[in-house]
């Protein structure tokens, strides 16, 4: 990436009294300054500032960007950066993201502003992506160190970095490595130049040598701290998806706006049903609607109690609970042709508290348009005057009410606001019905529902229907009419690969949002050498991207192969060698994703809004939002409210909501708690208090490396 870099020599008093900076916060009899609670980011438009700018987004943290690109942006200079407030010096921003050390032009006063600036207030500065050069404190890298790929690289987390803002790793740092034919990470090692003041926090061995070069490191210097990352990266790349929360923590001593937590939910649909499985002879479903009408005989999957109890002690061994979408339908279907025995059932409703529950409709009819399901594919069924037939409001109440009393009945420990409808039917669905079924939102009044799953592969954005709130889900390419490893390949292969290869071709149809294999997949070693590595990558990728929503599969993946555990085991296995046990998933039940993500929407629009404000002065934090919107912080382990704790323990500090009100909510830091800049200067290392003693459109992965589309098996 072209960079520019340069260097700016110093003289601090000298520089603050010219460009107007207060020097106030370095004199003894002065008031401790305040520090607002805000970053500012200064980007060139490179990946590496956009993946921080992104943390800071989805974390809630605020944060104001300045585009070095845009001719019209605002100008860094001395009231940009500080004022006074009541008579106390302000510093605007905790902390600087820069692209590089220095990417203005020699001479620039931007800079010498900010050198300054950081100087005054005691401010870290994070270098998003720099080369390894004496400037940052380290040896070039020419010479003495290694530049050039490190794709597939396994970093280490120094003894400082465990101690300071990497606590919550475990020690490995995994670089990606997705195909042998793309580049995907570059990277400059080296070691710290003799006699610096400069601490490695992630490093990695550099080839050829015995020694270690920094990835990510302190540099100390000229009453500077500088956070110096040399390796290039995107906001989707699990080493700095691993990186991003320490990253955050060292550039604001662990005091600041917004939360960081590690999410996984996993909905299993069709409980108590039983799922139509792929021939792979006709590469269609008989029984579904991707069959011509008559086409094959059905060969239905459904679980065995055996399957529960595998359940059970893989939720055990992963401290992990599923969340069981059921259709009482399918157990009453089953007794009825079975001369009144469903052993299935009596086993999952005599162990029915060691599962979460959600309505999933009587029968899992589609509770949209009326389907025309004489031709493939299906269309919506039209009234005489052509208008749309749609799934009346009775059908639906119907639908809800029945499949909600066998589960009181039955003893299902039933969140009764939840409701996930069959294929997520009722929504809107492209192309045969762009619109809601407008009877749903009545039914749902009439039922009392508050949260409805959606399909976050086409429905990604929560929404109000009705009373209720959507809660987009995600797909797993786990198809749901697949209970063996090779019938899943198979399908794969179909719809992954072109016509000249024996493929549906719908890969070749769809180029903006599908790749086609090079190749189809081998069935015998396709799902677990190619299928899992891929899902287990794409569903750890939002575990480590603060992203609350679940994942569904289907019953049939619990069944007869069992085929979705290893995709699960490769999330959390993968996950516990990487993160502490401080640092755990989050396994939230459906209601309370919601919830989640209602209060992140109303934080971010008050933030937004330019409705929130938020400071520290000494070991005080204050903040002020608008009644009804509650707060979202991480504060160092300690830190009280009114005299009480201040949210819960997660990766070594504190973190949460809290109502605010509109009033000012205070905070009081640990004494332990590192504190900005005061009459004898900068402050220590930040220091970690608690360190461990259906075929919907999937988008590309960003880092080059193709993806496939999903499957959204949901039928």
């Amino acid at each position: 990436m072209k960079r520019t870099i340069r260097t700016t020599a110093l003289v601090v008093g000298t520089l603050m009294a010219t460009i107007g900076l207060p020097v106030a916060a370095a004199q003894a009899d002065d008031p401790a300054p305040r520090v607002d609670l805000r970053v500012l980011v200064v980007s060139d438009g490179g990946p590496s500032t956009d993946a921080i700018a992104a943390e800071l987004e989805d974390a809630g943290t605020p944060y104001t960007e300045v585009d070095l690109n845009d001719s019209g942006r605002a100008v860094i200079d001395a009231g940009f950066l500080a004022d006074t407030v009541d008579g106390r010096p302000r510093a605007k921003y905790q902390a600087v993201v820069l692209p590089n050390d220095n990417p203005f032009p020699t001479g620039s006063a931007e800079m010498a502003t900010l050198v300054a600036y950081e100087q005054a207030y005691s401010i870290p500065q994070v270098d998003a992506y720099t080369y390894a050069r004496p400037q940052v404190g380290l040896n070039a890298a020419v010479g003495t160190g290694y530049a050039g790929s490190v794709d597939g690289l396994r970093a280490e987390v120094t003894q400082a970095g465990k101690a300071g803002p990497f606590g919550y790793l475990e020690g490995t740092v995994p670089f990606e490595d997705n195909s042998p034919t793309v580049g995907e990470s570059y990277a400059y090692l080296s070691t710290p130049v003799t006699g610096t003041d400069f601490t490695p926090y992630v490093q990695a061995a550099i080839p050829g040598r015995a020694t270690k070069g920094s990835l990510v490191g302190e540099y100390r210097h000229d009453g500077r701290q500088e956070l110096v990352v040399t390796f290039v990266y995107n906001r989707y790349q699990q080493q700095f998806r691993l990186l991003a929360r320490g990253i955050v923590e060292w550039m604001t001593g662990g005091v600041h706006l917004g939360a960081d937590r590690n999410y996984f939910a996993v909905h299993v649909d069709d409980v108590f049903a039983a799922d139509d499985r792929w021939d792979t002879e006709l590469n269609c479903t008989p029984g579904d609607v991707d069959c011509q009408p008559g086409e094959g005989t059905p060969d239905p999957i459904r679980m065995v109690p055996a399957d529960v109890d595998h359940a059970i002690a893989w939720q055990n061994s992963h401290d992990f609970t599923f969340d069981l979408a059921y259709n009482a339908s399918g157990s009453a279907d089953h007794r009825e042709d079975n001369g009144g025995q469903d052993l299935l059932a009596d086993k999952l409703i005599a162990d029915r508290g060691r599962f979460r529950w959600i309505n999933h409709t009587y029968t899992h009819a589609f509770l949209g348009c009326v389907q025309d399901i004489s031709v493939v594919p299906w269309k919506c069924a039209t009234n005489a005057d052509g208008s749309t037939r749609w799934v009346s409001r009775n059908d639906i109440v119907d639908e809800i009410a029945t499949n909600e009393a066998w589960g009181v009945a039955a003893g299902l420990p039933l969140e009764q606001k939840e409701l996930v409808t069959g294929e997520h039917s009722g929504l809107k669905v492209a192309p045969q019905q762009p619109v809601d079924n407008p009877n749903l939102q009545l039914a749902l009044a009439d039922t009392g529902i508050q949260w409805l799953g959606s399909d976050n592969s086409r429905d990604p954005v929560q929404r109000q229907v009705g009373p209720a709130t959507t809660i987009s889900r995600y797909p797993m390419n786990i198809f749901y009419n697949t209970g063996r490893e090779a019938e899943q390949v198979d399908e794969y292969n179909w719809l992954y690969t072109s016509r000249a290869q024996g493929g549906g071709g719908i890969c070749e149809d769809n180029p903006a949002t599908s790749t086609c294999l090079d190749a189809p997949l081998d069935v015998a070693t396709g799902y677990t050498g190619y299928i899992v590595p891929l899902e287990t990558r794409i569903a750890l990728g939002h575990v480590l991207s603060n992203d609350p929503k679940p994942h569904f599969i289907h019953q049939a993946n619990l069944a007869e192969d069992r085929i979705a555990y290893p995709v699960l085991d490769g999330v959390l296995d993968g996950y516990d060698d990487l993160f502490t046990a401080d640092t755990p998933v989050v396994n939230l039940r459906m209601k309370d994703i919601g919830v989640e993500m209602q209060r992140r929407a109303a934080w971010r629009a008050a933030l937004d809004a330019g409705q929130v404000t938020a400071y520290r002065i000494g070991d005080s934090v204050t903040v002020q939002t608008p009644a009804g919107v509650a707060i979202a912080a991480t504060m160092p382990a300690g830190t009280r409210h009114d005299g009480t704790g201040f949210g819960s323990a997660y990766a070594g500090r504190v973190s949460g909501w809290d109502a605010a009100g509109n009033l000012p909510y205070a905070l009081d830091l640990p004494v332990s708690a590192d504190a900005p800049a005061t009459a004898d200067g900068p402050h220590g290392t930040p220091a970690v208090t608690g360190a461990p003693t259906d075929t919907a459109p999937r988008t590309k992965v960003p880092s080059g490396v193709v993806a496939q589309v999903p499957h959204d098996a949901e039928r």
